[in-house]
């Protein structure tokens, strides 16, 4: 008898408990108050880069073994990293022994423009995002063209970046006034 009462308040919890979950699942997210959220990270992660703002940088991002970094490079090839220990050791190591110029402090490319941002939510703790990103030069002559991929994960309460992807149009230079 005794057996029969515990499997059924164990029975009861774990029902209580599914429901409850449920419930919270159900909750309906408010996608333009995330979105603003999630294009604040993304903001801060490339002004803070740009700016060789390592610490400012790496707050932005979830510290997984599934964190990635993909990018192109102005001679046709690409780099990626995986995992967190590896995207520390290549940007991390790339943005602290490249730091700002003191002779032109700021931003390698101080005007970001982003047009075309889509965003699909998966739940409430997951987000795709893509869009064209114009950066300018240091001078402010030209904008380069990239397109832009991100990968947004919840982590208590707070989207970070799990994967960035950039592919950028070194070729095709853009005039400032056309942008």
């Amino acid at each position: 008898m005794r057996t029969y009462i515990s499997y059924l308040a164990v029975s009861a919890g774990c029902l209580f408990l599914c429901q409850s979950c449920n419930l919270a699942s159900q909750t309906k997210l408010d996608e333009e108050l995330e979105t603003a959220k999630i294009v604040k990270v993304i903001e801060e992660e490339t002004k803070c880069f740009f700016l060789r703002d390592y610490d400012c940088w790496q707050d932005q991002f979830t510290h997984t073994d599934y964190s990635y970094q993909a990018w192109s490079n102005s001679d046709g090839t690409f780099d990626a990293s995986v995992g967190w220990e590896a995207i520390e050791k290549n940007l991390g190591k790339y943005i602290k022994e490249n730091p700002s110029d003191p002779e032109e402090p700021g931003s390698s490319h101080p005007i970001i423009k982003r047009e075309n941002i889509k965003v699909k939510f998966y739940g409430n703790t997951a987000a795709h995002l893509t869009w064209d990103q114009y950066n300018s030069d240091r001078s402010q002559e030209y904008f380069l063209h990239s397109k832009e991929v991100r990968l947004m994960e919840k982590v208590e309460d707070d989207w970070k970046i799990v994967n960035v992807s950039a592919f950028w149009n070194y070729k095709n230079r853009i005039p400032i006034a056309d942008i």
